[in-house]
């Protein structure tokens, strides 16, 4: 082995004790110990939260829900998911990956699962050190869907403090939604009202929480006109919202260190969490 790649190696090793210094052993919750309020007709198919919360000594009491996207379809857990705690544990900030139902057309599923894990975050709040007026929600893709159906629909416990957005799907109108995600959430033959309901650009308010949104110019798959009209509404009714939009990556880059502005969204990302 030569000197390079002893440096390389000995790098890599002290980076990963210093991730896992960062961080708690994480945990699993069922979301539905007494069994869910609705049903997508799969049994097999679990709501839980993988929860990674940051050192006690490092815990600024934020947390952030995060939704993984799939179109409705599937969970990109991993790199939409899983693999974003570090980085939120590193500034101190618990993450809680959420395992969502598939709503087969039945939207009020995913939607429940969201809003159980807002709530569930906001109840073990003291023993999980975490403040129960700093919890967001996060979601990339469909999770984006879901995590700005909640921003702009749910009330009370299950409404979030801040929302992190990745080439989201915003609308259900059939002009520029994600045709997959549309018919998966609301079903192929939809009703005009619900694509109106569920397109969240149109129900954003002076309550809406901020909003962090980065996209891609190139994205093929979520057309830019959903976050770049999310981020229009937002600023129309006064409510703080920073938009990014990168020049190339096309969809789904999630936290991959293969995305060309990969380090550049990491730092506008920590300098928005710190801005408030």
């Amino acid at each position: 082995m030569n000197f390079t790649k002893k440096i390389l190696l000995t790098f890599s090793l002290l980076l990963a004790l210093a991730v896992s210094a960062s961080a708690q052993k994480p945990f699993v919750v069922n979301l539905w110990q007494n069994g869910a309020p609705n049903d997508n007709g799969d049994v097999a198919d679990t709501a839980t939260v993988k929860v990674f919360l940051p050192r006690k000594e490092e815990a600024t009491g934020r947390a952030v829900v995060i939704c993984p996207g799939g179109g409705y379809q599937h969970l990109a857990m991993n790199h939409e998911g899983y693999d974003w705690a570090p980085f939120f544990n590193n500034m101190g900030i618990a993450a809680i990956v959420l395992k969502y139902r598939m709503p087969h057309g039945n939207c009020d599923v995913p939607i429940a699962d969201a809003e159980e894990a807002m709530k569930l975050v906001r109840r073990n709040a003291n023993a999980w050190n975490i403040k129960a007026d700093q919890v967001g929600i996060m979601g990339s893709s469909a999770g984006g869907h879901l995590a700005t159906t909640i921003a702009t629909h749910s009330k009370g416990d299950a409404k979030p403090d801040f929302q992190i957005l990745f080439y989201p799907v915003i609308t259900m109108l059939p002009d520029i939604t994600h045709k997959g995600s549309h018919d998966n959430f609301l079903g192929k033959d939809a009703k005009k009202k619900d694509e109106k309901l569920y397109s969240n650009d149109a129900q954003v308010s002076r309550a809406t929480p901020r909003a962090f949104i980065a996209l891609c110019d190139d994205d093929h798959v979520v057309l830019p006109a959903n976050g770049v009209n999310y981020y229009t509404e937002l600023y129309r009714h006064d409510v703080p919202a920073s938009l990014h939009v990168y020049p190339s990556g096309g969809h789904g880059f999630g936290i991959r260190d293969s995305f060309k502005f990969h380090n550049e969204m990491e730092l506008e990302l920590k300098a928005w969490l710190r801005s408030f």
